[in-house]
């Protein structure tokens, strides 16, 4: 009796199997270098790379970091109900202090209104280099304007969008007006946002109705000529600065007044804006860690006064990356989970609006 039972239940199951697999809808897919890429720092170089990487005098330890395809998004419009997502990865380990979404996955945009509004993820393949995810499904018909943010701390080979099989998909421009570089260390590279479009670059983007490149680079950004030159090589309306996050103390006293001299000189109309770094959790019971923190930020507030008068268009907010005094506002005593990347834009924003209208850089 129960050798019946099994057999029926797993004929059942073959039954069900089958069924699901006719009804499953099929899929066409295009490569998304076909469609829009935006958020890139220069045109050229390879369209899945955020610069290119062989225009610069890069040290070997930066150049991997530098062709993740952090930042960069692809828009696109289509009446497809399904949208999925197909990639291939160049690295295979997950970051330690982020989430696999984060690190190597995808998030997806949808214009509602006059903004923007979350729509689906692509969760990587934890076990692989191979990755293939529906990002969203069901949707109600219609065409829908859509932007898909790249993983944020790994690199991609190849990327496809899946649509509905009798849907359409069409390249759009770029749906910002402004275009703002952001350059800096592993807080502007996004660590630890939940999902590629909620690290605080992806989110000032969207607030001020910009593209934003973003040139964050964890560890190393330490204000370094190479990081200087790119910045003088990628035209912006306006550039942002974590320069100080990664920076001893030396660094910034030997190094800061000649880094912002010369990019001040390649962008002598342009806003500069440098952000105080942030005061580190880390530091609160760490007596070593909480000086070396304290070191950087009176090197740079000292130095930050004396450029700011010097050149006009320079700028400095302080606080830069505020995370409130609970200690809720990291993943790990420094990186910004989103909890805190809300406070830190609730702090500078305001600030950060008023220095870009005097430069007619608004959201509207």
């Amino acid at each position: 009796m129960k050798t019946i039972k099994r057999v029926c239940m797993i004929a059942l199951a073959a039954i069900i199997f089958a069924s699901t697999a006719t009804a499953a809808p099929k899929r066409q897919y295009v490569d998304a270098t076909s469609l829009t890429i935006i958020n890139k720092a220069q045109n050229d170089g390879l369209p899945l790379n955020r610069i290119n990487i062989e225009e610069f005098d890069i040290p070997k330890f930066a150049k991997s970091g530098l062709r993740n395809s952090t930042g960069l998004a692809v828009v696109f419009s289509t009446d497809s109900r399904t949208i999925s997502v197909k990639w291939t990865t160049t690295g295979k380990k997950l970051g330690s202090n982020m989430t696999p979404i984060f690190h190597s996955g995808f998030d997806l945009y949808i214009k509602d209104g006059d903004g923007w509004r979350f729509a689906g993820v692509a969760r990587p393949n934890t076990l692989g280099q191979k990755h293939e995810f529906v990002a969203v499904k069901r949707m109600a018909e219609g065409v829908k304007e859509c932007m898909l943010y790249m993983p944020m701390f790994n690199s991609l080979t190849s990327l496809e969008i899946g649509i509905d099989a009798d849907a359409t998909i069409k390249a759009i421009p770029s749906p910002f007006k402004h275009k703002i570089l952001f350059v800096g260390s592993s807080l502007t590279h996004g660590a630890s946002a939940t999902r590629p479009g909620l690290c605080y670059v992806a989110r000032m983007g969207r607030m001020l109705n910009a593209e934003t490149p973003n040139i964050g680079l964890s560890g190393k950004c330490k204000l370094d000529d190479y990081f200087a030159n790119i910045v003088c090589a990628t035209e912006a309306d306006a550039y942002f600065f974590d320069t100080f996050s990664n920076s001893t103390k030396k660094n910034i006293e030997d190094r800061l007044y000649n880094f912002v001299k010369k990019i001040v000189a390649a962008h002598p109309d342009k806003p500069m804006i440098f952000l105080q770094t942030i005061k580190r959790d880390s530091g609160y019971f760490d007596l070593v860690a909480r000086k070396r923190n304290d070191d950087q930020r009176a090197a740079a507030e000292e130095l930050m006064k004396k450029i700011c008068k010097e050149f006009k268009n320079v700028y400095f907010i302080n606080p830069g990356f505020y995370i409130g005094e609970d200690g809720e506002g990291t993943i790990d005593g420094t990186h910004l989970n989103d909890l805190g990347v809300e406070r830190m834009l609730d702090k500078i924003m305001p600030k950060v609006t008023k220095i870009l209208k005097k430069y007619k850089i608004k959201a509207k």
